[in-house]
């Protein structure tokens, strides 16, 4: 159920510029993960630690292609 809260948060992120402003500052992923979940977004460390690892996995297959 988090990770598609991840999504909900990232997807809501692009649209909305108010939630841009508020995400900005945080200077950490635990500053991160506070400041989504006293927006109403319920997502994880392990959401983070997992999106990161994807980005990574695509960053190298784009890499390794081109």
């Amino acid at each position: 159920m988090s990770w598609s809260e991840l999504e909900r948060l990232v997807e809501d992120a692009e649209t909305q510029g108010d939630l841009q402003r508020a995400l900005r500052h945080c200077r950490s992923r635990k500053e991160l993960i506070l400041a989504a979940r006293r927006l109403g977004y319920r997502i994880t460390r392990i959401d983070l630690q997992r999106a990161w690892q994807e980005e990574q996995a695509e960053a190298g297959a784009q890499q390794a292609g081109g």
